[in-house]
This record gives structure tokens, sequence and C-alpha cells, in this order.
């Protein structure tokens, strides 16, 4: 099973991303068509992915995360702001109590190195939502001299990025951490689909934050 650690946002704060999103989604053809946007269903905001992992090794875990998890009390985020990777990703950012979000990624990926399970080199100080990715062919998010060599124009991609700069979304609080499994390509237009392992409630005062 190909596995990750991740935080999922209650509805209504998916419900306020949702509804920023729909000028952008159905803007400008310089715009929306620049991006494939991720299905609903699939945002959250990964702690630690985890590779594939035996059935043997799985039990260990989750057993594992469980232990480790007893260490975080529930704290507050709000999704915030915008970006790009690689001038491909498009994700919106994290505010609130991220040092416990950075908290909860070292300890998932602790519990991940002690099983000898795949580790992964990416950094999760910075907490995100993906919420697309430039489709091929589209040009790298950045400036580019317009044909009348007039003042620079954007891209669709980081025209996209620019309105969504200022977003804002409600905090909530995360009391609970959930254990996914991914199966690339089995979702909607032949995207991933993600679906709950096990979940785990953050029980309050019982550790940090």
């Amino acid at each position: 099973m190909r596995l990750f650690l991740a935080v999922v946002p209650p509805a209504q704060v998916l419900d306020h991303l949702d509804l920023a999103l729909a000028a952008t989604r159905h803007g400008p053809a310089g715009t929306h068509q620049a991006v494939r946007w991720s299905a609903r269903e699939t945002w959250h905001l990964t702690a630690a992915f985890y590779g594939e992992v035996p059935d043997g090794a799985a039990g260990s875990l989750t057993a594992g995360l469980e232990g480790a998890l007893a260490e975080l009390s529930p704290y507050s985020l709000a999704l915030r702001g915008a970006g790009v990777f690689a001038h491909r990703t498009l994700w919106v950012g994290v505010g609130g109590d991220t040092d416990a979000q950075r908290r909860l990624s070292e300890l998932g990926q602790g519990v991940g190195d002690e099983l000898g399970l795949h580790h992964d080199e990416r950094e999760r100080n910075r907490a995100h939502l993906t919420i697309g990715r430039a489709r091929a062919g589209t040009r790298p998010a950045g400036r580019r001299r317009s044909r009348s060599s007039g003042p620079a124009e954007l891209s669709g991609v980081d025209q996209i990025v620019r309105a969504l700069a200022v977003y804002d979304g409600p905090s909530w609080t995360v009391s609970s951490v959930s254990l996914m499994r991914s199966e690339p390509g089995a979702g909607r237009s032949g995207g991933p689909r993600y679906t709950t392992v096990t979940q785990w409630d953050l029980e309050p005062g019982t550790g940090e934050p």
C-alpha cells in the first residue's frame, strides 16, 4: 500500500476555498486552461509520506503513529496565500500554528524512519494544499514580454498565483490526523484516489503544543 500521513481540513474550510477558486477555474482561457485542477476530495496537507508499505509493516506503522501522536494536542491552522513549486505544482499555503504542523511532520517521519520505510527527502516545513498542476506545454510561471514590447505579461499560472496570494481562509482546530492510502490513477479523470486507513483524535492537554 502507498501510504502517507495527512491533515484533512473540515468541510467548511474546503467550502470557503472552493468558492474562492470558482472564479479562477472559470476565468479567461489564459488562466483556467493553464492548470489541471485537483479534485476537492484529494485536498489535504501531507505531513509525512511513506511510499509503498508492505502489508506486514502497515500494522507496525499504525501502532508507531498512535504512540507518537500522543505527544500532540489539538492546534489551529488556516489556509492562506498561494504559490507554485518548480513552475508546476500550484498550492495554497497554511498559517496559524505552523510549528505544531512541523512537529507533526517530524513525528510522522520519525516513525517511518524507525521502521526503515521510504524516507521522504522533501522538506515538510512549508505545509500546503495542492490545488492543481500546470498542464504540459504551458509556459512556466513568470513574467514575459508581450509581442509589442509593451508591459510585461503574466503567464496563466502566474496570474492564478497572484489572484490567490491574498487568500485568507477561516481558521480551524486540527483535532484529528489520518493515515491515508494513495491509489494513483484510480480517482476521477485519472487522478489519484485517497482513502482513510486509520484516523487518530488528538487529545487536549496530552502533549504539544
